[in-house]
């Protein structure tokens, strides 16, 4: 399996409310960075680390991303999951997309830049026999709260509620999860991905795999700040 085999599901769903009033009528995703619609930004760093296929999980003014991105961008093919009626939550969301998906892919969210080396990244999941696998970075709570436990190249714990002291490290971003994995999921229902993770590295089903480039987000006004700055010197 290469990294051309595995789809990218991006979470794009949100109603983005710490960014009002921009995402009263714009969502996330086509919020404007450094001279593009992030959305664009996204692709283009999938396409360069050699991603194929992307499925955007859309809710919040979803059809806006849709028009603008296609059916491919940066030599990116695109499909589409809607929440449809009510916002599903970065879980049901992805559990709706599953048809698209196969038996293995990458979830990240729309909100997050994640400069790091993919093909690393799959090869330490392959290379282990888990449901998933999680990016991690030490974080001493300098981005945000530290939510992981990460020792000697394993994952012990994460919970995103219940932070302790011995949690040095943060959940990245970046993740892969198979196809087993996310049909733990409650189909139709909203629920938090980041619930199937607690679960999974409880479980040891969860591998992690340790990056050192921080990430970038646009979730908040400084987030976008320092996004766009970062951007204007980044490669197109």
């Amino acid at each position: 399996m290469t990294i051309a085999d595995v789809p990218v599901a991006v979470l794009a769903g949100g109603l983005a409310t710490r960014l009002h009033p921009i995402t009263q009528t714009v969502p996330k995703a086509m919020v404007e960075v450094a001279g593009r619609p992030f959305v664009n930004h996204q692709l283009a760093l999938l396409a360069r680390n050699g991603v194929r296929r992307v499925v955007l999980c859309l809710g919040h003014l979803g059809e806006q991303v849709e028009r603008h991105v296609g059916g491919s961008r940066h030599g990116v093919q695109v499909q589409y999951s809607h929440d449809g009626d009510r916002l599903l939550g970065t879980g049901g969301a992805l559990r709706r997309a599953l048809p698209l998906l196969g038996e293995v892919c990458w979830v990240l969210y729309g909100d997050s830049y994640l400069d790091v080396d993919y093909r690393a990244a799959l090869a330490a999941f392959l290379s282990r026999d888990v449901l998933g696998l999680m990016t991690v970075m030490r974080n001493e709570g300098r981005w945000d709260r530290s939510n992981v436990v990460f020792r000697e190249g394993r994952l012990l714990c994460y919970n995103k509620q219940q932070a302790t002291p011995e949690m040095t490290h943060i959940d990245y971003g970046l993740s892969l999860l198979r196809r087993d994995a996310i049909e733990r999921l409650p189909e139709g229902q909203a629920s938090d991905l980041a619930n199937l993770y607690r679960d999974l590295v409880a479980e040891g089903r969860m591998a992690g795999h340790e990056v050192t480039q921080r990430f970038y987000e646009i979730g908040s006004p400084r987030g976008l700040a320092e996004t766009s700055d970062y951007l204007r010197h980044a490669p197109a």
